[in-house]
């Protein structure tokens, strides 16, 4: 995951006279206001950043069965107390499937557009996960809305053809903010995710790279990257798609032949019902915006954590 964007609580407690007499008053001739009541409102905020992050071991296997005192927990290198932590093989799912539809990958098309049909049909849980389809050439469109129906997914995956120029960072920018972090009914318990199909390269956004990372850090979406690069080059296309991924706590593919297309798919299925989530409260008490960074660390050395590797603060 960089980051997860922290949720703020308010509590407000309300003392006064509530109670009135059981019996009714006597009848008044004339109407009287009552004096307004002497109210104390009483507002805490806290800063409670949650933070979903996967643990592997050696053999790149997923390390279930852990609690909170298995894992350690900083932000800008101060030791944080954790208040919450579970397992969240169950929370909703809200992904998007961004898929290059540009000139580049022209002829992989079709097999880019069966691995990512396949992955929505296994994925995706009726009435509890959502998903959207966004296109992206000489602009960023978004041709299916957040979904259940996997039968229309597949259609409009199917439906798009390749032709123009690259607007990767837009369309990463757009799918951040208007579908995971603007929703009409804001969700905070949900796992939220991009999974990008692109070489990596981009010659037209609006957007700057910097600017996708801190919206989809802000929106806490987690970014897998999945490569058409097949030259077998590690190119500027190929490093930004790791940085992408990195920073927002995501993987990073670069499959040679269209056949490992769908094992990619599988790894990021898997780790998406594999994952763990947990809240602190930050002894950083400042609202002032600025970047932190978050270390999360397993008490075991033979075990990795990957997560998002900050958050922005609120901000008055």
């Amino acid at each position: 995951m960089k980051k997860t964007w922290p949720v703020f609580l308010a509590f407000a407690v309300l003392l006064g006279v509530g109670l009135g007499s059981s019996q009714q008053p006597p009848q008044q001739e004339q109407t009287e206001t009552p004096p307004p009541l002497d109210d104390t409102q009483i507002l805490i905020r806290v800063n409670l950043v949650n933070v979903l992050f996967t643990v592997m071991d050696k053999k790149n296997h997923f390390v279930l069965g852990l609690d909170k005192n298995d894992i350690s927990v900083w932000e800008d290198g101060v030791p944080q107390e954790v208040r919450f932590f579970s397992r969240e093989t169950n929370l909703p799912l809200r992904v998007g499937i961004l898929i290059d539809t540009s000139n580049s990958v022209r002829g992989r098309l079709r097999f880019e557009q069966q691995a990512a049909v396949d992955f929505l049909a296994k994925a995706l849980r009726p009435k509890r996960d959502l998903a959207f389809v966004v296109s992206f050439d000489v602009e960023a469109q978004l041709v299916q809305d957040l979904t259940d129906n996997t039968g229309d997914l597949a259609e409009s995956i199917r439906g798009l053809q390749a032709g123009g120029t690259t607007r990767l960072y837009d369309a990463i920018y757009f799918s951040s903010r208007e579908k995971l972090l603007f929703s009409p009914q804001p969700e905070p318990y949900i796992r939220r995710a991009l999974i990008i199909l692109s070489d990596g390269v981009d010659n037209q956004s609006e957007h700057s790279r910097e600017e996708v990372l801190a919206m989809a850090q802000r929106a806490e979406v987690i970014l897998y990257a999945i490569s058409t690069n097949r030259t077998g080059i590690t190119g500027r296309g190929d490093r930004v798609l790791k940085r992408l991924a990195r920073e927002t706590g995501g993987l990073s593919f670069f499959p040679r032949s269209s056949s490992e297309l769908g094992r990619h798919f599988s790894a990021i299925a898997s780790e998406l019902r594999s994952q763990y989530s947990l809240g602190y409260v930050s002894t950083n008490e400042n609202r002032d915006g600025t970047f932190r960074e978050i270390t999360i660390r397993s008490k075991n050395k033979k075990y990795r954590v990957r997560a998002k590797n900050g958050y922005f603060a609120p901000s008055e």
